[in-house]
Order: C-alpha cells, then sequence, then structure tokens
C-alpha cells in the first residue's frame, strides 16, 4: 500500500505540472481525490491492514492527499496569475503613439446663415422667442387678420390637423402669442420651422424655415423699418449692398412691402442668378395692421409697429448660389462638407 500511495503522490505531480487549464486540473483533482478517485480506492482497503499498520498507512494517505491538494491550489493560481499577466499585455496602450483623430462634422449651411441672422438682430436689440409648431387656426390666421372665409388662406397651403389646429403655414403666431402676454415695447425676431402642402420641387417643400421680426413702440413709423432693413441687409451681404422697397399687400400690415437687394452678381444689370431682372426679393414686411394690434390687447391709438418675414432657405440659397433647395434636407455628405 505504502508504495501505491507514493506513486499516486508521483504521479499526481507529473500530470499537474503539465496541467495548462483550470478544467485540466479539475478533472486530475477528481481522478486522484474524487469519491471514486485513485486515493479514495487506496483508502478502502486500510481495514485489511494490520492495528499497527492503520496508524503508519493513515498518516502517510494524509500527506498525500495534502501534498495533491496543495499542488492543485498551485497549479490554479499560476494559471489564473498567467491568463491576468497576458489580459494586461493584451491590453497595454503605448502612450507615445499618436492618435487617431476623427473627422467631425460642420455646421450645416441654413444653421451658419442663422446664426449670422441672430447675432445682426440681437446687435440691434432684439430677443429671440419660439413657439409651437402646432399651431391653433385661430393664432395662425385669425389673429392676423385672416378669417375663416379670407381669401389668403387659399395661398397656404395648409396642413390641418382638425378644424381648429394646423401645422403653422409662418411663424407670424409667435409674434400674436408674444403681444398677448407682453405689452409694449416689443422687440423680437421668431426664426423656426414652418410647413405648407407645397409638391417638391427645386423651390418648394413642405417644410422650410422662416424668420419673423416684430417691434411695437410709441412712435414706430416705415422709417424705423426701413432702417432696421437697411442695416440688416448691409451687414449680412456687406456694407456696398443696394436695397429697394416695392409696395405690396399682407393681410396682416398695412402698408405693406416687399425688399429686394440689387444682385450681387451684376449690380443691377440682369444675369442669370436674378433671372436678368437686376433685383433679387428676401423678404416681406409693413406696419402692424391696427386690427392685429387690437386682437392682441394693444391700443392702436397708441402703439404702432413693424414686421417682417424672410425664408430662411431663399436666404442661404442667394448666398451661395444655390439651386435647389432640395439639396438642404438630403443629407448628401459631398454638398455638406463644402460648407
Amino acid at each position: 500500500m505504502k508504495n501505491q500511495l507514493e506513486a499516486i503522490r508521483s504521479n499526481a505531480s507529473l500530470a499537474l505540472e503539465s496541467a495548462a487549464t483550470q478544467q485540466e486540473i479539475e478533472a486530475l483533482r477528481i481522478k486522484y481525490l474524487g469519491k471514486k478517485g485513485e486515493l479514495t480506492s487506496i483508502l478502502k482497503q486500510m481495514g485489511k491492514l494490520s492495528p499497527e499498520e492503520r496508524p503508519v498507512m493513515g498518516q502517510l494517505a494524509n500527506e498525500v492527499r495534502s501534498f495533491i491538494e496543495n499542488e492543485i491550489a498551485q497549479g490554479i493560481k499560476d494559471i489564473k496569475e498567467k491568463q491576468q499577466a497576458e489580459k494586461l499585455n493584451s491590453e497595454k496602450l503605448d502612450v507615445t503613439m499618436p492618435g487617431i483623430c476623427k473627422p467631425l462634422g460642420d455646421k450645416h449651411p441654413l444653421s451658419i446663415v442663422l446664426d449670422e441672422i441672430k447675432e445682426i438682430f440681437i446687435g440691434m436689440g432684439f430677443d429671440i422667442v419660439d413657439g409651437p409648431e402646432v399651431e391653433y387656426d385661430y393664432y395662425n390666421f385669425e389673429a392676423l387678420n385672416m378669417p375663416k372665409d379670407h381669401p389668403a388662406r387659399d395661398t397656404q397651403d395648409t396642413f390641418y390637423i382638425t378644424d381648429n389646429i394646423v401645422l403653422r403655414t409662418q411663424t407670424s403666431p409667435v409674434q400674436v402669442r408674444v403681444m398677448e402676454k407682453q405689452q409694449p415695447p416689443i422687440r423680437i425676431i421668431s426664426p423656426g420651422r414652418v410647413y405648407r402642402s407645397d409638391t417638391v420641387d427645386a423651390t418648394h417643400s413642405p417644410l422650410f424655415h422662416q424668420i419673423e421680426g416684430l417691434v411695437v413702440d410709441k412712435g414706430i413709423t416705415f422709417a424705423d423699418l426701413k432702417g432696421t432693413l437697411e442695416t440688416f441687409v448691409k451687414r449680412l451681404y456687406g456694407e456696398d449692398s443696394v436695397v429697394r422697397f416695392r409696395p405690396h399687400h399682407f393681410p396682416f400690415t398695412e402698408p405693406s412691402a416687399e425688399v429686394d437687394v440689387q444682385c450681387f452678381s451684376c449690380h443691377g444689370k440682369g444675369c442669370r442668378l436674378c433671372k436678368g431682372e437686376g433685383w433679387i426679393e428676401i423678404l416681406g414686411c409693413g406696419m402692424v395692421h391696427p386690427k392685429v394690434l387690437q386682437n392682441c390687447g394693444i391700443d392702436p391709438e397708441i402703439y404702432s409697429g413693424f414686421a417682417l418675414g424672410m425664408g430662411l432657405e431663399r436666404v442661404v440659397m442667394r448666398r451661395y448660389g444655390i439651386d435647389d433647395m432640395r439639396m438642404f434636407f438630403e443629407n448628401d455628405v459631398r454638398f455638406l462638407n463644402q460648407f
């Protein structure tokens, strides 16, 4: 039996030295120390020994068990340390290596010009306000002097959600909401998305952006409107820009006008960019209609004001010579990278 125990110790030692994984060590543990293992089988024969041999063989068997258990524990420890070292080595970073630069996005051309316009108006003392894109019919039309049967509604191509709720066709409802809550003086611009049921083509889109401006105070005249817009155009397009005002009609302003800027390409002579006219229309404007002031709780006998509105896409297309507004919404990287 002594020889058998020594053989188990020797064989187990050699086997554990060559074990490379925890699974192999576990298999060896079962082989030597399990319920049906080799050492357990030897111990079952202890009853056949004489009383004098049992203590000696029992002590030797315990020494063999302890030896194998220690070898197993050491083997598992060595394997874990090796795995940890391999993991650390695989995760090692060379901090001296140059970094990999990832391409950064740029501002969208609409955002570039919109930020410039905001800065211009902020510099003239205007505040920027926002409002809901899903709007009541009252704010979108009626409060702006366009009752239910007004013909101007037909030109708006409105998206109706219900009989009284629409997707706003202009950002002018923001002006009405401000005038309802705030007494003059008022000096604001309200940029934002608007919606009209237009067929998509090079110059039309069901979604586009407008910028509305409003000033209400005592003694506001058309001269104030003219001076504000001339300052705006010169700051946006350059000090040599020439502005022209043409009479027009809007239900919510009286008198009303459209504003043209002299063509940047031909300087009024006529070219392809301005379609031979020498001028490019950029916005509409006028003095706030007394009924609109009255609808908002502002006394038109005391206060007056002017309003202006422009399409952001039109301004950006003129700025960069873009002839198809669909390019703003297609997210073509080749197009966007130019800005």
